[in-house]
């Protein structure tokens, strides 16, 4: 993989480890409305997509959701993430390790900006990411469609073959994948075959991104 001109972040899951905590509430929330999944299988089923995606697998199963329930939700996870959440291993020296080697990165989220501000600004990382968050719902296009990675890349006049996504999840590494754009697909209990089908290069740990780069070339 060349060096990239622009590294395009995931948020949760990526920089910030808040997908559990979402998951979490998803399923309290859902559970309350009979549609009854475990942790393990709203990890499966929703991490990396959109509300509407939720939305469509659980009016699949004949249950339908109230007209307030994406502000609901998203009203208890806000409240859940005040109370604390941690920055992926790794990730506060990478990004330390981008700004000494000038190295251009951002945040592209199907998650709302204030979402983005809430959980970076808890980890200690929002000061490093200012004019470098972007979200679907600004742009109103949602991963696994390529124009929320296509606009980030826009902002910084990179054209998408110059770019490296790093994503968790398979609509994350879909949407780079429809996008053009390498990606590197991190996956910490091991190869995650959802993210290599779409392309992704599976990698364990943030301390070998700059390696895995060729960064500090």
């Amino acid at each position: 993989m060349n060096k990239p001109e622009l590294i395009i972040f995931d948020c949760d899951g990526v920089l910030v480890d808040s997908e559990i905590i979402f998951n979490q509430v998803l399923v309290e929330y859902l559970g309350e409305r009979g549609f009854k999944v475990n942790l393990k299988e709203s990890m499966g089923l929703f991490v990396g997509g959109s509300m509407e995606s939720v939305q469509s697998t659980v009016e699949a199963r004949g249950i339908d959701l109230p007209e307030a329930w994406v502000a609901d939700v998203y009203a208890r996870v806000l409240a859940r993430l005040e109370q604390g959440v941690d920055p992926v291993k790794g990730i506060p020296e990478l990004i330390e390790r981008l700004i000494d080697l000038d190295v251009p990165y951002c945040v592209a989220s199907n998650g709302p900006i204030h979402k983005m501000e809430l959980t970076l600004g808890k980890t200690g990382l929002l000061k490093n990411f200012e004019n470098r968050m972007f979200s679907a719902y600004e742009v109103n296009i949602w991963k696994p469609e390529p124009g929320l990675f296509l606009h980030a890349a826009n902002q910084f006049s990179t054209r998408a073959e110059n770019c490296v996504v790093i994503e968790d999840s398979g609509t994350g590494t879909l949407a780079a994948k429809n996008a053009k754009m390498p990606c590197l697909g991190f996956a910490p209990e091991g190869p995650d075959k959802r993210l290599e089908e779409n392309g992704a290069i599976c990698f364990s740990s943030m301390n070998d991104v700059v390696q895995l780069l060729r960064l500090d070339e």
